[in-house]
């Protein structure tokens, strides 16, 4: 009979006899009667961490879950640092939530936690996606942001993401400095869960208009639109915040001819129609794909429940819908960008695009060839917020993306933004289909002209402690120990991101990375395939981003060449002990 450890029932106990609503307190009673031991640890073995992004985690009773409780400790932290961060300031936060069960109710008790501290709070009365809250931090001049969302985890789980004065989530040092009056927070009693109304204010429809006001302007071949604006879209917001938004930025754009999956149209918390609400994964655009063959659609488009991810499905040459992975999108979106930018004559040396190390260096082949910069920030949109701050008013932002299906277009947001990716992703696929080209043509060409680039991501779990160190012991080896070779190319320079040196192998000499801190490895070959090692920072995983690079001789051979880059990528992955 499993025993529970006793640390686990005091703190059990102390949900019990502290100031917890009665539903709360039943609800560990009856953890304890049934002797769910597990769950019971599970829900009390520490405190969900707010971690530089905020919380994530499964709902329910218990420090380590999202409840009421967890997110009043929160948004109280959250207050301490913005009242002393700003001291005799009138601070404004916005605060929107997306479809997950309890958003809504989680994101009042953050509003009521606000408006108690004296905060002023812009209320989204509906679910929103997220990137609207990002607009309206900006529009509105708040001081902060927060968003109720666990964007596209299993339907278990909330959580809550945190922004800062510029609409991109907090970065450091301003992160740390709200960790810490987070966990500065010892009692529940130390919160205060008491709404003045006089501090809220409901917003909606008006920030709408101008958000997509502002994302049409961005708008640059109208021309090819109005001349295909019967382009057949198939688009689900599969149960999420999409719906809100992205069928009228589709329209505002020119597209007259959009098919919703109405099977995923209204909003559920439970996601009925598919496994995990991921367009990253095939399974989550069956019901689409199965709508786009009945319709002959041109484009298949699916969002993620707080709409800042959007996955794609487009026709190959032999007219099979084939989904289109983060990398592959983000390269015909920078593609077409720059490309449009230059037909009208809009490139003057002063623009940029940014994206991850761990995103395709196609992106970067591609910028250099067009004479625009491309930054490198270390993985999550954040960073690309971040610099996209530091540049505003003195270099022009273009675009700017990540591997896992987050873009951005235009300056209004800090963050992925699904809704402009979308209107954006239409008015390419028009572009093309204009000039007589499909966008899996457009992606053929690119390749004939850069290489052809071929990217995939391996992650291995490793449980528990054990795994935790074995995590470990593998990056060690990776260092200290790196591969002379990988997939029969030698491997050239190491980068090691942790110590912020780069190693060029040949010559034994180094020089610095310039940014911050993380623990990534990458190497680089001979033969221009770069592989990243980097352990995840929230899960007991290591992330392998693997990414290979070839020649498309003629578009003929497409399958053949990328069924090579699909062996290249095995050998290597078997190099490295994987």
């Amino acid at each position: 009979m499993q025993e529970l450890d006793p640390t686990i029932l005091q703190k059990a106990n102390s949900w019990l006899e502290g100031n917890y609503d009665a539903d709360v307190k039943q609800a560990v009673q009856k953890l304890l009667d049934d002797k769910a031991y597990t769950e019971l640890t599970d829900s009390f073995y520490r405190d969900l961490e707010f971690g530089t992004g905020g919380l994530r985690g499964i709902m329910g009773p218990g420090s380590n879950r999202v409840n009421k409780y967890t997110i009043g400790v929160a948004t109280q932290g959250l207050a301490n640092y913005l009242k002393k961060t700003y001291p005799g300031e009138q601070v404004k936060v916005a605060i929107a939530h997306d479809s997950r069960n309890n958003s809504d109710v989680l994101a009042g008790i953050t509003a009521d936690v606000f408006s108690a501290n004296g905060i002023y709070v812009y209320f989204f009365k509906a679910l929103r996606p997220t990137p609207e809250l990002s607009f309206a931090v900006r529009h509105l001049g708040c001081k902060s942001g927060v968003m109720l969302t666990a964007s596209h985890n299993p339907k278990e789980y909330n959580g809550y993401k945190a922004y800062g004065a510029d609409g991109g989530q907090y970065v450091a040092p301003h992160d740390k400095a709200v960790l810490q009056e987070v966990a500065a927070i010892k009692s529940i009693d130390e919160v205060k869960f008491t709404r003045n109304e006089a501090n809220i204010e409901l917003i909606g429809e008006e920030i709408d208009k101008l958000y997509l006001d502002s994302i049409a302007t961005l708008s640059i071949s109208p021309e090819a639109i109005q001349r295909q604006k019967g382009l057949k879209i198939v688009y689900s917001p599969i149960h999420g915040t999409g719906i809100t938004l992205v069928p009228k930025a589709l329209e505002q754009f020119g597209f007259e001819n959009v098919i919703l999956v109405e099977e995923q149209t209204t909003p559920d918390g439970n996601f009925p129609t598919v496994v995990y609400p991921n367009p990253e994964e095939k399974e989550a655009l069956t019901l689409a794909l199965k709508k786009a063959q009945d319709v002959d659609a041109d484009l298949v488009m699916a969002t993620d429940p707080d709409a800042d991810r959007v996955g794609i499905a487009v026709k190959n040459s032999s007219g099979e819908f084939v989904l289109l992975n983060g990398n592959q999108t983000a390269s015909l979106l920078i593609d077409y960008l720059l490309t449009a930018w230059e037909e009208k004559g809009k490139l003057t040396g002063n623009e940029y695009i940014v994206k991850t190390i761990v995103t395709s260096y196609l992106l970067d082949a591609i910028a250099a060839d067009k004479g625009v910069k491309c930054y490198n920030t270390l993985t999550g949109f954040k960073f690309i917020g971040e610099l996209m701050t530091q540049f505003e008013g003195k270099q022009t932002f273009i675009g700017g993306g990540e591997e896992s299906y987050g873009y951005l277009i235009g300056e209004f947001v800090r963050d992925k933004d699904a809704v402009v990716s979308a209107a954006f992703i239409a008015e390419m696929t028009a572009f093309y289909k204009d000039k007589g080209n499909s966008l899996f043509d457009a992606l053929a060409n690119i390749y004939l002209k850069y290489g052809f680039y071929k990217e995939k991501l391996i992650s291995i779990t490793k449980k528990g402690k054990e795994g935790a160190e074995e995590i470990k012991a593998m990056m060690q080896r990776y260092r200290t120990n790196p591969p002379a070779t990988l997939g029969g190319s030698k491997v050239v320079a190491l980068k090691d991101y942790e110590q912020r040196v780069e190693t060029d192998l040949n010559t034994n000499t180094t020089k610095p990375i310039e940014l911050p801190k993380s623990d990534v490895l990458q190497f680089v070959t001979e033969d221009g395939s770069i592989i990243s090692a980097r352990p995840s920072g929230t899960e007991p995983k290591i992330k392998f981003y693997c990414s290979v690079k070839g020649e498309l001789t003629r578009k003929e051979v497409y399958q053949e060449t990328d069924q090579q880059m699909d062996a290249k990528i095995d050998a290597i992955m078997q190099d490295l002990g994987v």
